[in-house]
């Protein structure tokens, strides 16, 4: 018998965290059971139960925006915790890309609060 060794990083922290908002909403509603969520963004349901187990089980960025859209989560949180970028978001990157990696890495570098008021600063200046 074989046992299945993976790897329990960022498909840990993606799954844990579908599964708990998916079931914190089954709690109110039956129609978020593991089944019919899968069913409603296309999936099988006995893959969607292995991603939210933490299995590497890939999803699509078109899959995990669907899966957002039906819990009504940030589509983008969820690709970033599954370790992807939208394609809208690399799109932008490659316009200028040596600019956005440098921003990304000084960003990495500051606290959330000096962050959120550069982008309130950004969202709301006069350009």
């Amino acid at each position: 018998m074989y046992q299945v060794v993976h790897n329990i990083g960022m498909d840990n922290i993606f799954g844990s965290y579908l599964r708990e908002k998916r079931e914190a909403l089954k709690k109110k509603n039956r129609k978020f059971s593991l089944r019919q969520v899968a069913i409603r963004i296309g999936i099988e349901p006995s893959y969607l139960s292995k991603i939210e187990r933490g299995w590497p089980a890939p999803l699509s960025e078109e899959k995990i925006k669907a899966l957002a859209e039906d819990l009504g989560e940030n589509p983008d949180l969820l690709l970033a915790l599954s370790g992807k970028v939208s394609s809208e978001i690399q799109a932008i990157i490659r316009k200028r890309p040596q600019l956005f990696t440098e921003l990304i890495r000084q960003l990495g570098e500051m606290p959330d609060h000096a962050i959120l008021r550069l982008v309130r600063e950004v969202r709301d200046g006069d350009w």
